[in-house]
């Protein structure tokens, strides 16, 4: 019997216009200090958290849930302090220096079978890395993380995963936090990028709530339901 696949959550943060960041070398704080809170606790009620390989190489983030008191709730209930961290990367082009490998508990990357080898003399085992095959399935990643136990997954961008996740209909959830401001540069990344989404325009998403979080709206919605 096939493994249960997780119950994958994308969250992202971005502008009324889109964005997910500006195009300047320093990060966009997009969220404000209570949504950090919130995507705060949302990690430590999740099994994994994922990532794209652009994103570690642009932002270089810890993915760390930050409060001591929800860690230690945590290994009260019989979990890892933290959630496992999970990456993809095609290229498998995954500096050892990142923040994401030295912070946090177990870590785990999947790549082709022809980046693994380069990538696992990389990482020299700071982290598992998984061959997939000739290129990074998401349902085969799903389908792996279900058989280690991964009940709930957190997708935390960047904008390739979250579109690839949403046009291949593999999100259960969506919840964007949307800021009070616009970015309006070309070059800055976007929330997700042209697709061929299921349902085309005329597909119309579940809301599931709609909350005001400091100075962002939480919008969340039910990606593979449609009110047509």
């Amino acid at each position: 019997m096939a493994p249960r696949r997780p119950y994958v959550l994308l969250s992202a943060a971005m502008s009324i216009d889109g964005y997910l960041d500006d195009a300047s070398p320093e990060r966009l704080l997009l969220s404000d200090p209570a949504d950090f809170d919130r995507v705060d606790e949302l990690r430590a009620s999740c099994d994994a958290v994922l990532v794209g390989g652009n994103t570690l190489r642009r932002d270089n983030p810890r993915l760390l849930v930050n409060s001591a008191q929800r860690r230690a709730a945590r290994v009260a209930a019989g979990k890892p302090e933290y959630p496992l961290k999970v990456t993809l990367s095609a290229s498998g082009s995954l500096a050892a220096g990142l923040n994401f490998w030295h912070t946090g508990g177990a870590k785990l990357a999947y790549t082709t079978l022809a980046s693994a080898p380069r990538l696992q003399v990389e990482l020299g085992g700071l982290a598992e890395v998984v061959g997939t095959g000739d290129s990074v399935e998401l349902g085969t990643v799903l389908d792996d993380l279900g058989a280690r136990g991964v009940g709930r997954l957190m997708v935390e961008g960047g904008s390739s995963v979250h579109t690839q996740f949403l046009a291949q209909g593999l999100a259960d959830e969506l919840q964007l936090a949307v800021a009070p401001l616009l970015v309006g540069q070309p070059a800055a990344p976007r929330f997700v990028g042209a697709a061929d989404f299921p349902g085309g325009p005329t597909r119309r998403m579940r809301l599931l709530e709609a909350r005001t979080v400091g100075d962002v709206v939480l919008l969340r919605y039910a990606p593979k339901e449609s009110t047509l």
